[in-house]
């Protein structure tokens, strides 16, 4: 068995290594030679922590395993990170335990390589300004993986606390984009690729916001009750996900499913239409979204990724187990 710590994660593996590897699990889901099983997510009644598992098999890549983990909300103040999360591998052949992958930076990394996978299949070709709606942790990774997507000029951001924006201007000015921090009502004139990652119970997105031809990449909501965006942007787009068992139970299309908008047979997988079996955006005029709910089966990918990288570099640490 190989264990490959959290430490050695990021200087192993690139942003295109996670978007290749997720692009590819997206594609066998579609094509139903990979399956999620169902999730598990608890509140353990200690720490005032979610622990939950999600897990999977890609019978293409023969990636078996689960990630292991949760949200710990004091973990801030122990200095660490509150979501901590493992991945284990099993051997498909055998059901040996084959690694075990610190799976906090991975998640990161495979949340922003989704959204990455969505603006490259689905955004306009001529996109020139990307927007960024949330400034948290996760943001930077989304800001990084998207933009190398299509030739952007701008980025222009939203956050409820501007001053929270610092970061995601650090990123823009090291990939040598002028960014500007703006209202909603301007981000939505001037976006013509939208990433929404934020954690909210309303919606801050409206549909009169967004302009004819916008992609949006919705990468907050994967709980029930959560919501980025108004029911009826949902609506108006057409709309791609992950899986669409989550996508309308605890996505972003959860409320325009619940208010009727919106019925599951209008929503496509994301893989379809990169195996070539949806033909993605019809016209320029059209809004595209992506319901980016967050499978284990990425999880998967990028580990099982991380592992081999970690054999080929002499990184990875076997143990007899």
């Amino acid at each position: 068995m190989y264990i490959v710590p959290e430490k050695e994660i990021a200087a192993l593996v690139t942003r295109k290594d996670n978007f290749d590897a997720v692009e590819q699990v997206f594609a066998s889901m579609a094509s139903k030679s990979a399956y999620n099983f169902p999730v598990i997510r608890e509140a353990i009644g200690h720490a005032d922590a979610l622990y939950g598992f999600k897990s999977g098999f890609d019978r293409a890549a023969l990636n078996l395993g689960l990630k292991s983990g949760g949200y710990w909300p004091g973990n801030a103040a122990k200095g660490l990170t509150n979501h901590q999360s493992t991945v284990f591998l099993f051997d498909a052949d055998t059901g040996k335990c084959r690694a075990v992958v610190g799976g906090n930076l991975l998640t990161a990394l495979r949340t922003a390589a989704a959204a990455a996978v969505s603006v490259a299949h689905l955004a306009r070709k001529d996109s020139k300004v990307l927007g960024m709606i949330g400034a948290g942790h996760q943001a930077t990774f989304q800001l990084q993986a998207v933009a190398e997507q299509r030739d952007f000029e701008k980025v222009v951001a939203w956050n409820r606390t501007p001053e929270k924006l610092a970061s995601l201007e650090k990123v823009a000015k090291e990939l040598g984009l002028p960014f500007e921090s703006v209202s909603l009502d301007e981000l939505g004139a001037q976006a013509d690729v939208i990433v929404t990652i934020v954690s909210s119970q309303a919606a801050i997105l409206k549909d009169g916001q967004v302009k004819p031809g916008t992609h949006i990449a919705c990468m907050g909501t994967d709980t029930k009750g959560k919501q980025e965006v108004e029911a009826a942007l949902v609506a108006r787009a057409t709309v791609f996900t992950d899986e669409i068992a989550q996508s309308i139970s605890i996505g972003e299309a959860q409320h325009a499913i619940a208010d009727g908008s919106l019925k599951q047979a209008d929503i496509a997988e994301i893989g379809a239409v990169i195996n070539g079996d949806h033909p993605g955006r019809r016209s320029d005029d059209e809004v595209t979204l992506f319901d980016g709910t967050g499978v284990g089966l990425q999880d998967l990918a990028v580990a099982s990724k991380v592992v081999d990288l970690a054999i080929e570099k002499g990184i990875a640490i076997e143990v007899d187990f």
